[in-house]
C-alpha cells in the first residue's frame, strides 16, 4: 500500500482575519484619537478659564495696591491760588495719584477708572507737581476688565459706633481723602464672580492743607 504525504497547511492569516483586524485596529484608534481630543478641549477650556481668574485677580490686586497708595496729592489752582487736593471720587468713576505704577516708574502716577461699554477702562498719566486732569482727558485709555462694570463707594465716618459710605467724593472741596474706598466689579454675566476692593486710606489728610470743615459737616 502506498501512502500519500499530504503537505502540512501552511501557517499564516486569512483574508477575512487581515480585514477583522484591520477593522478592530481603526475602531480602538478612532475611540483613542477622540478620548484625546475630548481630554484636549476640556483642558484648553479649563486652561481659559484658569487664565481668565488668573488675570482677573491680577487686576484687582494691582488695583488694590494702587488704592493703598493714595496720597493727599496737592496742587496750585492758578484762579485762586489755592492749595488743592487731587482726588475725584464718583460712584461709577474715579481719579486719583498714587505711589504705585504698573510700569513700576519712579515718580507718582495719577489714575482715571471708569465704565465704558465694553468694561472697565483705566487711565495711567505721571503726576507732577501741577493738576493731572488734562493729561488723563488726553489719554484715551486700556480696557482693564472686559464685559465688567465697576462701582465705587467712599468712607466719610469711621468711628467704632458709626460706618458711613458715600457715593461722591471732591478732594479739591473737602481738603482731604476719604479713609477708606470700596470697589465692585460687577460682571455683565451672572455666572461670572463679583469682585470687591476695600482698601483704606493711610494717608487721608494733607499735612499742610486744613481740611473745610464745614463742607465736611453738611455732607
Amino acid at each position: 500500500c502506498m501512502f500519500v504525504n499530504k503537505p502540512d497547511r501552511l501557517n499564516g492569516f486569512t483574508l477575512i482575519e487581515v480585514i477583522l483586524a484591520l477593522a478592530l485596529t481603526t475602531l480602538l484608534l478612532g475611540l483613542l484619537s477622540t478620548g484625546v481630543y475630548i481630554v484636549a478641549e476640556d483642558w484648553n477650556r479649563n486652561t481659559n478659564v484658569l487664565d481668565e481668574s488668573l488675570d482677573e485677580a491680577l487686576v484687582v490686586l494691582q488695583v488694590d495696591r494702587a488704592l493703598h497708595g493714595v496720597l493727599a496729592h496737592s496742587y496750585t489752582n492758578l484762579q485762586t491760588l489755592s492749595r488743592q487736593i487731587y482726588f475725584i471720587g464718583e460712584d461709577d468713576e474715579l481719579s486719583f495719584v498714587s505711589t504705585v505704577s504698573p510700569q513700576r516708574e519712579a515718580g507718582l502716577t495719577a489714575w482715571n477708572l471708569s465704565n465704558d461699554a465694553e468694561g472697565v477702562y483705566v487711565k495711567l498719566v505721571p503726576a507732577y507737581a501741577d493738576n493731572p486732569q488734562e493729561r488723563l482727558d488726553d489719554n484715551e485709555g486700556t480696557l482693564l476688565l472686559p464685559n465688567y462694570s465697576v462701582e465705587f463707594r467712599y468712607l466719610y465716618e469711621d468711628t467704632a459706633d458709626s460706618h458711613q459710605w458715600i457715593d461722591e467724593w471732591r478732594g479739591e472741596e473737602l481738603q482731604q481723602l476719604p479713609f477708606a474706598i470700596y470697589v465692585r466689579f460687577e460682571p455683565d454675566d451672572n455666572d461670572d464672580e463679583v469682585l470687591e476692593i476695600v482698601a483704606p486710606i493711610k494717608a487721608y489728610r494733607h499735612r499742610q492743607i486744613t481740611p473745610n470743615s464745614g463742607r465736611i459737616q453738611s455732607l
